[in-house]
């Protein structure tokens, strides 16, 4: 596993409150309060990745203030990125404005910021009353606001410092193009966080900056200013999310994703081949697809669906075709596999 986590439930109930205050501090110093202070429920996991630290936090409704004071003490030269995934976040700026996300938002922050080190205030609040209530407990307790947070160093990101500053404050969306692919990548992160070694950590901060960066540039209309490295990394995913997302369709092919990119064959074959040496376009297609059709045949819900209507929900409506593949990857015929499947559900 990767990072530390925080439960507050693990502190006794008079702690929690400062305990999470604490940590959260250790990065993004301000001043937190809130008004659930006495029955605080919080998570928090902490995964640092090389340089680059992953933050993910559900906690009860509080509020923030960052003085020029507190953010002159951070001495660390860091983006704080904030992607919300539950909740409202509201900022209000020390000269006035505010800026307010929901989930699928963005804010960008800054450590230090020569020229615009601004005090600002900001309410974390549940998403609606309507939500706050459905969320409630028995005891009364507010919804929970939650989301992912990304420091990284500012010597780090490929853009420069005065093009970025034209961000912070504002409230981005993570909802299209590589907000999207940051999104997708930072929620999977933290879901998977329990099967991930050390040793994978500075790959995959080098991973969430790439997308950082490009999710930047996207937003600031400077992608040409990026390192060819980190456009191969992310049209790379933008290819695979692409995939995931079209097997359905019988039609996809190396060809047909290609058109879909504005990219020639041997282009889109290049770039896949930087994350995938050694792997095809249709072989990685293939797989993918036999793989969730594995999935259905396993699945006692769906044990009265036949086989073939399984296949040809991914992509693969010719029987012969997608059996002979199927036994090729799996060593079993799909009827074989789903007898074994279902045999293993019982006697479990």
């Amino acid at each position: 596993m990767i990072g530390t986590v925080f439960r507050s439930e693990d502190v006794p109930a008079g702690e929690r409150f400062g305990r999470w205050r604490e940590l959260i501090d250790q990065s993004r110093a301000n001043d937190a309060s809130s008004p659930h202070a006495a029955y605080f429920r919080a998570e928090l996991r902490v995964m640092e990745l090389g340089p680059v630290t992953v933050w993910r936090t559900a906690f009860s409704p509080a509020t923030f203030r960052r003085t020029r004071r507190r953010i002159r003490r951070n001495d660390a030269e860091l983006y704080h990125l904030s992607l919300l995934t539950d909740g409202r976040l509201t900022l209000v700026h020390e000269r006035g404005g505010t800026a307010t996300i929901g989930a699928g938002g963005v804010l960008v922050d800054a450590s230090r910021q020569a020229c615009t080190s601004h005090a600002y205030a900001s309410a974390a609040s549940a998403a609606s009353a309507a939500t706050a209530a459905t969320a409630a407990t028995a005891e009364g307790r507010p919804g929970v606001v939650a989301g992912v947070g990304v420091d990284l160093p500012k010597n780090l990101l490929p853009l420069p410092p005065r093009q970025v500053e034209r961000l912070l404050g504002h409230g981005l969306s993570a909802r299209t193009g590589p907000g999207t692919l940051l999104a997708d990548f930072l929620i999977g992160l933290d879901r998977q966080a329990e099967t991930l070694r050390p040793t994978d950590g500075p790959r995959l901060g080098t991973v969430t900056l790439d997308l950082v960066s490009a999710f930047f540039a996207h937003a600031l209309d400077a992608e040409a200013a990026l390192p060819s490295e980190t456009r191969y990394e992310v049209l790379g995913r933008r290819i695979r999310t692409f995939i995931e997302q079209h097997l359905s369709d019988p039609e996809l092919t190396p060809s047909t994703v290609a058109a879909a990119h504005h990219i020639s064959l041997s282009h889109l074959h290049r770039v896949f081949g930087e994350q995938a040496p050694g792997e095809t376009v249709a072989a990685w297609i293939r797989t993918q697809r036999l793989e969730r059709i594995r999935a259905d045949l396993a699945d006692p819900a769906l044990r009265d669906r036949p086989i073939h209507a399984l296949a040809a929900r991914w992509g693969m409506p010719r029987a012969s075709h997608f059996t002979r593949a199927f036994r090729a990857a799996y060593g079993l015929s799909p009827r074989d596999y789903r007898g074994t499947a279902c045999r293993s559900v019982q006697g479990a």
